[in-house]
């Protein structure tokens, strides 16, 4: 089980690389949903200015997911991992599964592509994850339907249709 969530005054993207690097080197080594295409990259990492918490986008192999890790002074859920919670940004609100890891402790996700077998290339993941965060802070009326909303999911959101 996870432990409580480490409170990350630092960029955690180097703590999420090599965490995920070993997850890829071990529990996920050879299963069929991993593209070889894609490595481990964690991609723009920054302090979101509305919660203050790490928002970014994982690129593993085998998902590439929306992340939100607990930053000093900003309140974290206190749920435990399974549970969800909802987080709001402009372009609407978005379901998160709560996730653990021993070396990072609790974090949230929001599943993006699982698995993202349509990526040809990391730069092509890389910059899907560029967009995504960029879609992410339109206000709501500027943005394509968020998953919440029930309209094809997280592709709509990100304008790829059903």
């Amino acid at each position: 089980m996870a432990r409580i969530p480490p409170i990350w005054n630092n960029n955690p993207a180097p703590a999420l690389e090599a965490a995920f690097r070993h997850i890829a080197a071990t529990r996920m080594a050879g299963l069929p949903i991993a593209n070889p295409m894609l490595a481990v990259e964690a991609v723009a990492f920054r302090r979101y200015e509305k919660s203050g918490h790490w928002l970014g986008v994982l690129i593993t192999p085998w998902a590439i997911n929306l992340l939100l890790l607990p930053a000093p002074g900003a309140p974290w859920p206190a749920a435990g991992p399974g549970g969800k919670h909802t987080w709001h940004f402009p372009s609407g609100d978005y379901e998160f599964t709560i996730a653990g890891e021993e070396a990072l402790g609790t974090y949230h996700l929001c599943s993006l592509f699982s698995p993202p077998a349509e990526f040809h290339s990391q730069e092509e993941a890389r910059q899907t994850a560029y967009a995504v965060l960029a879609a992410l802070m339109l206000e709501g009326g500027d943005a394509a339907p968020s998953p919440a909303s029930g309209v094809s999911g997280r592709r709509a959101f990100l304008g790829l249709g059903r």
